[in-house]
């Protein structure tokens, strides 16, 4: 276990042993350089006896924080470079003050593994509700969120959102099924004042909502689906 916090002050590391050397606990100054808490994980690493261990960093937040997001970037970066790791677990308390910074660290598509956040139960509450709907949101959720974000006018119909798509999975309406299950999760908005075809409200996007809904269905897609889910769902 390597900790560099305030608990420490100086620029030396002070390591115990357990007996045993089942567990190693080396202290660190919380203004450590970043390569030396690396430099102190690979010690680890070296003396860990023919194993193949996996790092997991708690909480990747006081990082971004006080270092900034490349720093952030660069220590994981340095941790997945250790040779004999087996793998490389980054936990993160996601807040709205660091969200932007988190999503620009990780992509929701290869980089989440487990996500504990409210919108979880939002998303179990569609699947269980309107089970379409969440299929087309599971299936569809990133590229409704691209075609959200590359989507010029502020209260665009879904043909009109699936035009900003350079080569789109999705029809039209297909798309505007997955752009109402996200207005149903918090993520977007209709405009009201709609007559005919649904018009969604872009100026109401929240994109940190939509990085945990994507996260949270990356993280579960291996996972079996009792109502049928995405695979069930036609594109016609």
């Amino acid at each position: 276990m390597v900790s560099a916090s305030d608990t420490t002050r100086g620029s030396t590391a002070t390591t115990q042993v357990v007996p045993g050397r089942r567990l190693a606990y080396t202290m660190l100054d919380a203004s450590t350089e970043l390569d030396r808490v690396v430099d102190a994980v690979s010690t680890y690493v070296a003396d860990s006896e023919g194993e193949v261990p996996s790092i997991v960093v708690d909480d990747i937040v006081p990082v971004v924080t006080d270092r900034g997001v490349a720093a952030a970037r660069s220590f994981v970066t340095g941790l997945r470079g250790l040779s004999g790791v087996d793998d490389v677990v980054v936990g993160c308390s996601y807040r709205p003050e660091v969200a932007a910074d988190v999503r620009s660290l990780f992509d929701p598509t290869g980089d989440v593994g487990s996500v504990d956040h409210p919108v979880a139960g939002a998303l179990d509450r569609l699947h269980r509700d309107d089970p379409t709907t969440f299929g087309y949101v599971r299936r569809h959720w990133a590229e409704a969120r691209e075609g959200v974000e590359r989507c010029t006018r502020n209260y665009p119909q879904s043909r009109q959102v699936h035009a900003a798509l350079s080569d789109p999975e999705t029809t039209p309406r297909t798309l505007g099924a997955t752009l109402s299950g996200l207005v149903r999760l918090g993520v977007l908005d209709t405009w009201g004042e709609t007559v005919g075809s649904t018009r969604y409200d872009l100026t109401a996007y929240d994109r940190d909502r939509m990085w945990v809904v994507g996260a949270v269905l990356a993280a579960s897609a291996d996972e079996t689906d009792p109502d049928g889910g995405p695979g069930t769902v036609g594109d016609d």
